[in-house]
């Protein structure tokens, strides 16, 4: 990063350029002095005081250019150099070459040493864009490789003429589930994109936070059915100044997290609780928790940690960064607290926003 100077040091730097300014006039200017008094005295000419003066300002102003001609004759091949090994980087990042590093160590100094910091600068920031790039298709190919592979192996069973009419269903659900996973996998690349959109606004309306919640728990009731699951709401009347279809992914995300992660039989809890300004909504549960080393990354995209947290096939790794960047959009912050066998906690907090009593 580009360290701002001090005033200390720019009236230092300031000072130092007028005092060579001061030391070059005083060279040509003498030069001149002793120039024309050499002169008068070895070739008597009538003079006055005034055109001595005058010539010695002249013949001093003439010395005083040739030291700057001379000096940017002198200077001139170094900064040839300089600007050509500049332009070479350029063409070396122009070509997607982010690995260039000008080495301005003593080289570069003033104007042009800022220029090269920020030539690095801008290159360490493009090397960084490039990896998460080709980190982020490397995600995406695995991600769809995985179904894609499933779907053509089953296929392929399916032609087969010895099959039961159970097995061929068994198959056939098989592959539905994995294009089902497919068009989730899709969906929700497609949701990440508009979130990071900075040309698109989300509309925010006013409403009732509390009954959001129970809306989403009752949506949901087929699956915690399904595992005999204890759901507990606890909420107290909230409103709210929102996206409300976009909160509502918020907990559909972690509900069905907190559904997927939890064994049979065990028990889901959901809390809402308004503070200073603020909403904190809890959804906490009995399930297998996250490591300590898993929580500082689970809200990366397509990260997934534990391989026993991602044995069920209909993840993607993506839900939990969309709950990141639409908590993120709404001012609010996303914490996560677990401890492996035990459960763990998701707190959402959210601005109630301005306009909300």
């Amino acid at each position: 990063m580009k360290r701002k100077m001090s005033r200390s040091e720019i009236v230092v730097k300031g000072a130092s350029a007028i005092l060579f300014v001061f030391l070059l006039c005083c060279v040509a200017f003498t030069a001149a002095y002793f120039l024309t008094r050499w002169f008068y005295e070895t070739h008597p000419v009538s003079r006055s005081d005034f055109i001595v003066q005058l010539v010695n300002w002249g013949l001093g102003l003439v010395f005083l250019i040739l030291l700057g001609f001379v000096g940017s004759i002198v200077t001139r091949p170094k900064q040839i150099i300089i600007w050509n090994e500049m332009m070479a980087a350029l063409r070396r990042i122009a070509k997607g070459d982010f690995n260039v590093v000008i080495d301005q160590e003593g080289k570069y100094r003033g104007q042009m040493g800022e220029f090269v910091e920020s030539i690095n600068e801008m290159t360490q920031e493009l090397r960084q864009v490039e990896r998460l790039r080709q980190q982020f298709i490397s995600d995406v190919s695995h991600e769809i490789q995985s179904p894609l592979t499933s779907i053509r192996g089953f296929a392929n069973t399916l032609q087969r003429e010895d099959l039961s009419r159970e097995e061929q269903r068994r198959y056939l659900s098989i592959i539905e589930k994995e294009t089902i996973r497919l068009s989730r996998l899709s969906d929700n690349l497609m949701k990440l994109t508009s979130l990071e959109s900075d040309h698109v606004e989300w509309e925010k309306q006013r409403y009732r936070l509390d009954k959001q919640l129970e809306h989403v728990v009752l949506s949901c009731e087929p699956q915690w059915l399904d595992k005999e699951l204890d759901i507990e709401l606890d909420t107290e009347p909230c409103p709210i100044l929102a996206n409300e279809e976009l909160l509502s992914q918020i907990w559909l995300n972690l509900l069905h997290n907190a559904i997927k992660f939890t064994p049979q039989g065990g028990s889901i809890r959901l809390s809402l609780k308004k503070l200073d300004g603020a909403a904190r909504v809890d959804v906490s549960d009995t399930g297998i928790g996250i490591p300590r080393d898993d929580q500082q990354r689970i809200f990366e995209r397509f990260y997934k940690g534990d391989k026993q947290r991602t044995r069920t096939a209909d993840g993607n790794g993506l839900g939990l960064s969309i709950v990141h960047k639409i908590t993120e959009l709404h001012g609010g912050t996303v914490r996560v607290k677990s401890t492996p066998g035990e459960g763990t906690v998701f707190e959402v907090v959210l601005p109630l926003g301005d306009s909300v009593q």
